[in-house]
């Protein structure tokens, strides 16, 4: 049996998660998932919207992935490698070079992200339309403040 172990944050759970899940998928017979956990994105300077349990037990529902386990640290890859008999260690093209060590333990690949889409983007998105919201309020206000002002 091939086993194929990934890891990522998972958050915004969008289209280029599932390809790429079920790319990793096809490397081998089963598909391991390492999940940021809240702790760990803390340290990488990051906040998930979903807490890590929402995160987890979205990824335990699909049919590509065999089993999911928190990452509390960088550190930790090597143990899951061994604790997992991995195969093969799955990451995004974007992490290319970064983990090449790791070829001492199984094979190391980077797939290709899915184009147009990340939750970095996604993220950015929704904070520019709160913004732009936010200034489409404001200029309602201060009309309003301005008619209420002429009426007096």
């Amino acid at each position: 049996m091939k086993t194929v172990i990934t890891y990522g944050t998972f958050d915004l759970f969008h289209i280029g998660h599932v390809q790429i899940l079920e790319r990793a998928r096809a490397l081998g017979d089963r598909l391991v998932v390492g999940v940021s956990s809240d702790e760990f994105n803390a340290i990488k300077g990051k906040q998930s919207v979903f807490p890590y349990e929402h995160r987890a037990r979205i990824l335990k529902t699909l049919r590509c992935v065999d089993a999911v386990f928190p990452e509390h640290n960088w550190g930790q890859k090597e143990r899951d490698i061994r604790e997992h008999r991995a195969d093969v260690f799955v990451m995004g093209h974007d992490w290319e070079g970064k983990f090449d060590e790791l070829n001492a333990l199984c094979e190391v690949m980077y797939l290709p992200r899915t184009d147009g889409i990340s939750t970095t983007e996604l993220k950015a998105a929704i904070k520019a339309f709160q913004k732009e919201k936010i200034v489409e309020l404001k200029n309602g206000l201060d009309a309003l403040n301005s008619l209420v002002m002429q009426l007096h």
